[in-house]
């Protein structure tokens, strides 16, 4: 077993992640600073260096952090922007690019892994407490481990009236090997970003 996954196992599953509200953050700069970076005519931070959830882009916070250093003007990150980062998240351990993220989800995945009619049966059961706390607040979206997902779903379904709550294995599947190409896969067109950062 590496350092790195001996790290991990004492700290826990969860690896650190930033969306673009955090990232932003970490450098001082607005949030639609960093869909600038990612425009193929600025070339600054390559879209393939981010996990798409739901139609958006998460950064292991350890890649994050080094960013400004691979840039050919340099950016000094926040440190004490970072500890809040790691602070919030609680225990974990700090990923970087090519290290192996656990699969992660959000609304969309979710919604397509146990087929629910809408966006709203899942807002429901989140409002009400009988999903899952959140393994991540993240510029403003919510996102799970899938595992958080999988291990609720018995007591989704004996707390149910009407809906089956079951895992479709083959979405399971895919989302842990990667080959996911479902709802949520891809990123969405957004407006302008909210401009509060933390």
């Amino acid at each position: 077993m590496g350092e790195k996954a001996k790290d991990r196992d004492m700290a826990g599953a969860k690896p650190y992640l930033v969306g673009h509200q955090e990232f932003a953050a970490l450098y001082e700069v607005e949030p639609q600073m960093v869909a600038q970076w990612l425009a193929p005519s600025r070339g600054v931070l390559d879209p393939a260096t981010a996990l798409v959830v739901s139609g958006a882009r998460y950064w292991p916070l350890g890649f994050a952090a080094r960013f400004g250093t691979t840039t050919p003007r340099f950016r000094q990150v926040q440190a004490r922007v970072k500890q809040r980062i790691i602070a919030a998240q609680g225990d974990g351990w700090e990923a970087d690019l090519g290290d192996e993220l656990p699969p992660i989800v959000g609304q969309q995945e979710i919604i397509e892994l146990f087929h629910l009619p809408s966006q709203g049966t899942l807002a429901t059961a989140i409002a009400s407490g009988r999903f899952p706390e959140e393994d991540w607040l993240l510029s403003g979206s919510r996102l799970w481990l899938l595992d958080t997902v999988i291990e609720a779903a018995p007591a989704l379904r004996a707390g149910a009236r009407t809906l089956p709550w079951e895992i479709d294995e083959e979405v399971a599947a895919a989302l842990r090997d990667g080959t996911y190409n479902g709802p949520g896969s891809m990123v969405l067109t957004r407006g302008r970003y909210p401009r509060k950062v933390i």
